[in-house]
């Protein structure tokens, strides 16, 4: 029942987020600087989701049970000569041997491309911002707002 409940508080502000995002999308409002920005700023919090999913795989805090539990045999002379890989910020790891990692394979590439989605969406948001900004202004007024303003004689 624990699981039911929490999958439910997770589900139902993430359905809210997603319809609060995907509402411009239906109704053609999704060209705008504000809706690139909060793009960005989803992105930048399902890259901190993403990090700590990773960082914290496994289903409990001892590497070796975890390892255990997923059915795979903990290589301890592995994770000895590896040491400094579990603790790395990025790329996440935590090998049990040679062949089996306990973060997922979408982790490292997600942590790689959220960010840069980020990125491009703010790029937009302020491209469209200018582009906004100069339709809106006349050229004869935004001549003279970028030179000096002198009398004609």
């Amino acid at each position: 029942m624990g699981v039911v409940t929490t999958g439910l508080c997770l589900a139902v502000p993430a359905l809210f987020v997603l319809w609060w995002w995907g509402r411009p999308l239906l109704t053609g409002r999704w060209k705008t600087p504000g809706w690139f920005v909060a793009t960005a700023g989803l992105s930048i919090v399902a890259t901190a989701v993403t990090w700590f999913l990773g960082a914290f795989a496994g289903s409990s805090m001892s590497s070796e049970e975890s390892c255990q539990q997923a059915g795979v045999s903990y290589d301890s002379a592995y994770r000895a000569a590896h040491w400094r890989e579990s603790s790395r910020w990025f790329p996440l790891h935590d090998r049990c041997n040679a062949t089996y990692d306990l973060v997922p394979a979408w982790v490292n590439p997600a942590l790689v491309l959220l960010p840069l989605l980020a990125v491009l969406c703010i790029g937009v948001a302020v491209w469209l911002a200018v582009v906004r900004h100069r339709t809106t202004t006349s050229p004869a007024s935004a001549r003279r707002s970028w030179t000096l303003s002198v009398p004609p004689p």
